[in-house]
């Protein structure tokens, strides 16, 4: 076997243990929060050593990003196409998944204490989401939406309701129709959704 196919062979299932370390490490924090997680438990939930994770991440915290990042992998979409009816199908998507949903929760929740290694990609994350959403608003409707509000007194709103709404559902999710619940928020705006 020539030397860069066995090069490309360990690099292609380094990088298959490291996602499946992370997708265990998105099911202990689904269950315990971060900070009740622990190295161990991730280790053990995929037939590691704590020391054998450790060469894959060397610290909880670079688990916890390589996590952040790999949730946000999957509602990717680029800036430019962001619409508000797009809003209305990740809505119903995230209902699909309530496990992800869970662990993002939790980690939100937890990230607002000083010195949680989360705030920064938080406080990031939601600057970033803000900014797209009020430039999405603005595209569609122009500097007013029908309800006189603007793109940017808008945008912190939608972004509220969002994630107030899955917490909602994750706690009495028989209770909270999720979708139809951010459907009517959209119709209250003056947004026309089916």
């Amino acid at each position: 076997m020539p030397y860069g196919d066995g090069m490309s062979a360990r690099t292609t299932r380094s990088e298959e243990r490291r996602a499946e370390i992370v997708r265990a490490a998105l099911e202990v924090i689904a269950e315990r929060g971060y900070r009740g997680a622990s190295l161990a438990a991730v280790a053990e939930r995929v037939g590691l050593t704590q020391q054998g994770l450790l060469h894959h991440f060397p610290t909880k915290d670079a688990l916890l990003v390589a996590v952040l990042e790999e949730r946000d992998q999957w509602d990717a979409m680029p800036h430019s196409r962001w619409r508000i009816d797009l809003l209305c199908s990740l809505v119903e998507y995230n209902a699909m998944r309530p496990g992800i949903i869970q662990t993002f929760s939790a980690l939100l929740g937890e990230s607002v204490t000083e010195g949680h290694p989360a705030r920064a990609y938080f406080t990031d994350r939601y600057r970033q989401v803000r900014a797209t959403i009020t430039a999405a608003l603005r595209t569609e409707y122009g500097d007013r939406l029908p309800n006189g509000l603007t793109p940017e007194r808008t945008a912190p709103l939608l972004v509220a309701v969002m994630d107030g709404l899955q917490y909602q559902w994750l706690l009495d999710p028989e209770s909270v129709d999720m979708p139809g619940a951010f459907r009517d928020f959209l119709r209250l705006l003056g947004e026309e959704v089916d």
